[in-house]
């Protein structure tokens, strides 16, 4: 389980997780001082490594900051919510699949079956010339990124001794922050000149390089002493099936929002959950649906957290550029700023962690200021009266409040993990942080879809999406103070 639904992908700006999350253990005093990360056999398998993690982010920054653009040309603004579900969703069967076939014969088959669905996702999304084919390829795409997140953590695992592998988990962080800073400026520029088309296929060579890297010295990890058993049981049973229905159900109640009829709309609104929630159930730990003090209330202060920032974010461009008519490379900036200010936010609460209540704290200013920053990003893109610009200002506030919540909130959940769950643990926050991105990109694209149906604009459609995520702020201040267990007596 802690290999299979694992490492839904990391990553700030977009529906990952950002540089600075986890917490990862110093390098020992053992560490020769001329050994690297770069040394000898390694350096071609480490920039393979961190150029495949660089090429998710910038694709993941790229389409958020376009795709707009995409879904009016395809015209698929009456479902622009799967243009970011329908990844995100698919990344979730694409961890499980991964995980379990490197456990069967290691990282190489995973990784080159990951890159090369990841390559054909963005060809089919970059030649579409309908809204539905497009969905396709991000789906695609959310097989692929799956596959190679969740085998750029396993090979730090398999490739490199104990002393090198906070170095590498550094760097992957660190993958992000240029992708951060110019991969939504470049995708707008390039969208501008020469159409979003361009975006998915400037990925093509950067696949390529990354796997002619990477690869070669992943082959050297096959061997079986390096792959788990698989767990005998029913297949109904596995972590794979569990993860085939939670998506399925998942995708079922985002569809049924998009639907008109009523007749056909409750029943499939309600059969969604009724599929989803079981096998969520089984996926994650005992009270975690129940919010349980501790470590249930920490997957579900991820869940909000995630629903509040990717939820609201995945609108901001779409915002900024049919309500306020700027172009795609500055609506990109917001993107940008809220990404390099999650930095910032996690590094300030790392310099002042310590106690455990500190946390609790954290995690209710965190969302206290993700919230204010919210306001002001809403307020830019809703109201004329507002210059847009100042909702790039507001998402950097909210990028600030992120990062504080997020790192302590991981901090204080990790560390409250049983001993031998903490890989189930760890998996079950980047699940959430997964499922929350697509359930709200969903349902905030089925209330811009409604709006449109009922003669209303874009605008009454952010409007409940913007509300809907400043109740899930409001309802994660209120949870933080579940973050720890009240002590006994």
């Amino acid at each position: 389980m802690s290999q299979e639904v694992n490492q839904a992908v990391e990553g700030p700006g977009g529906p990952l997780a950002p540089p600075g999350a986890d917490v990862s253990p110093s390098p020992t005093a053992g560490e020769g001082p001329a050994e690297s990360v770069f040394s000898g056999a390694r350096r071609a398998l480490t920039l393979g490594v961190v150029l495949s993690v660089s090429m998710v982010a910038f694709e993941s920054l790229g389409v958020a900051t376009v795709l707009p653009g995409i879904a009016d040309d395809l015209h698929g603004l009456g479902a622009y919510g799967w243009g970011l579900s329908a990844l995100m969703l698919a990344n979730i069967v694409g961890t499980v699949v991964a995980g379990r076939a490197a456990d069967r014969g290691g990282p190489a088959r995973s990784m080159a079956a990951g890159t090369l669905v990841f390559a054909a996702g963005c060809a089919v999304a970059g030649a579409a010339v309908s809204w539905p084919l497009f969905l396709l390829g991000r789906a695609l795409q959310g097989l692929g990124v799956g596959a190679v997140m969740s085998m750029a953590y396993t090979v730090i695992g398999l490739a490199y001794p104990e002393h090198l592998r906070a170095r590498m988990f550094a760097l992957l962080s660190s993958a992000w922050t240029i992708p951060s800073l110019i991969g939504p400026v470049v995708a707008g520029t390039l969208s501008d000149l020469a159409g979003w088309r361009g975006v998915f296929l400037l990925m093509l060579p950067l696949i390529a390089v990354a796997a002619a890297l990477t690869l070669p010295g992943l082959r050297r990890l096959d061997r079986p002493a390096a792959c788990a058993a698989t767990p005998a049981g029913p297949w109904w049973r596995s972590p794979l099936a569990a993860s085939i229905l939670l998506t399925a159900g998942t995708a079922l109640f985002l569809q049924a929002l998009l639907l008109d009829n009523l007749a056909l709309l409750i029943p499939l609104a309600l059969a969604g959950p009724a599929v989803a929630v079981p096998a969520l159930r089984r996926v994650t730990p005992a009270g975690t649906l129940r919010l349980r003090a501790g470590v249930g209330a920490g997957i579900g202060i991820r869940f909000l957290l995630c629903g509040v920032y990717f939820g609201s974010e995945a609108f901001l461009p779409l915002g900024l550029q049919e309500l306020r008519g700027v172009h795609a490379s500055p609506a990109g900036l917001g993107l940008s700023a809220g990404a390099i200010t999650w930095v910032a936010g996690s590094a300030w609460q790392a310099r002042r962690d310590g106690r455990a209540q500190g946390r609790t704290g954290s995690v209710t200013l965190g969302f206290a200021v993700l919230l204010a920053g919210l306001a002001v990003m809403a307020a830019a893109v809703l109201a004329e009266a507002v210059p847009p610009l100042v909702a790039v200002a507001g998402w950097a506030v909210g990028g600030f409040g992120m990062g504080v919540a997020f790192n302590a909130a991981t901090t204080d959940t990790l560390e409250q993990a049983p001993a031998g769950r903490q890989g189930l643990v760890s998996g079950s926050l980047q699940l959430a942080q997964t499922l929350a991105t697509g359930l709200v990109s969903g349902i905030g694209g089925a209330a811009v879809a409604t709006a449109h149906r009922h003669g209303a604009t874009t605008r009454a459609g952010l409007l409940f999406t913007f509300a809907l995520t400043a109740a899930l702020a409001l309802a994660g201040v209120l949870l933080s103070r579940r973050l720890r267990p009240a002590p006994a007596g």
